[in-house]
């Protein structure tokens, strides 16, 4: 009688044999789209998260509107990070707010120009696809970065000046909710996200040979940077609030295209995913492994 341990090896290798099998299997029936399908879609599923996060941003806003949320009053400036403490002693331009609306406006234009090229270039489906894509990362973030500045209820630089307890300013609002909507940045999420999905899009679309995803990640970032610049100069964001809304959207814009990938034949080999971590359990442990394919 085999002993429960050989048993249990054999039982291993059939499962790992029949798995490779099925995995041959498998990617011998993965359809060969053409090379400009890199993504898919689903109207249920990705209708739902944008109509849901929109829905959900906009419901937010106008709850924040009716001043129903009473805003904390600003602390201690000693106590803010040494990073911060430039935003309060700064002198504030009175131009900048709407500096990093224009960045964010251009920001906008281009997550509705990006679309229409790649219809132009590979056809009616490409616009479809990236035109969800951004309007996915689009209101992904905006949810996101609503819910946090309720969560955490930062006062804004310029409540520092206007409603701290050497405040001169009797004529500033100071019970209105916005001022404590500082953490983190609404502008440099947004402007991050659209960096980040046109980028992913730019790079899978047309390799990292091309010219055109390191002009897009060049001018994509120095526009988040711009606008990010922008709002601490005009006294509405710390510069913690604006480094932070700024790596979440660009976090939530490069992992919505990320999730929508779908494994196609080019050059007749299964494309890959370019980063894999693998980890293997063992009797003492385990192993981890990360690949990187170039």
């Amino acid at each position: 009688m085999p002993s429960t341990k050989k048993l249990l090896s054999l039982a291993s290798l059939l499962f790992v044999l029949s798995s490779a099998t099925a995995a041959r299997a498998q990617d011998r029936s993965t359809p060969r789209f053409a090379d400009s399908e890199h993504f898919t879609i689903d109207p249920v599923l990705d209708g739902l998260m944008v109509s849901g996060g929109f829905a959900f941003d906009e419901l937010l806003t106008l709850i924040l509107s009716t001043g129903e949320i009473q805003p904390q009053q600003p602390g201690d400036p000693g106590k803010l990070l040494s990073i911060d403490r430039s935003a309060v002693t700064q002198t504030i331009d009175p131009h900048a707010a709407s500096y990093s609306n224009y960045g964010l406006w251009a920001a906008y234009g281009f997550a509705i120009l990006d679309p229409i090229l790649s219809g132009a270039r590979a056809g009616r489906r490409a616009f479809l696809v990236d035109a969800i894509l951004y309007a996915e990362s689009i209101v992904l973030t905006g949810a996101f970065t609503e819910a946090t500045k309720i969560g955490v209820r930062r006062p804004r630089p310029i409540d520092y000046v206007n409603c701290g307890a050497n405040s001169t300013m009797s004529t500033f609002n100071c019970s209105n909710t916005d001022v404590q909507l500082s953490f983190f940045s609404g502008h440099a999420s947004a402007t991050g996200a659209i960096t980040g999905t046109a980028t992913y899009l730019a790079f899978i679309r047309s390799g990292w040979r091309s010219p055109r995803p390191w002009v897009t990640l060049g001018v994509g970032t120095a526009l988040t940077a711009f606008v990010s610049y922008e709002r601490v100069r005009s006294g509405e964001h710390f510069p913690t609030d604006v480094i932070m809304g700024s790596l979440a959207g660009a976090g939530i814009g490069v992992l919505v295209p990320h999730l929508h990938r779908r494994p196609h034949y080019h050059d007749q080999e299964l494309e890959q995913p370019p980063f894999i971590i693998g980890y293997a359990p063992t009797r003492s442990g385990g192993s981890a492994t990360v690949e990187w394919r170039f």
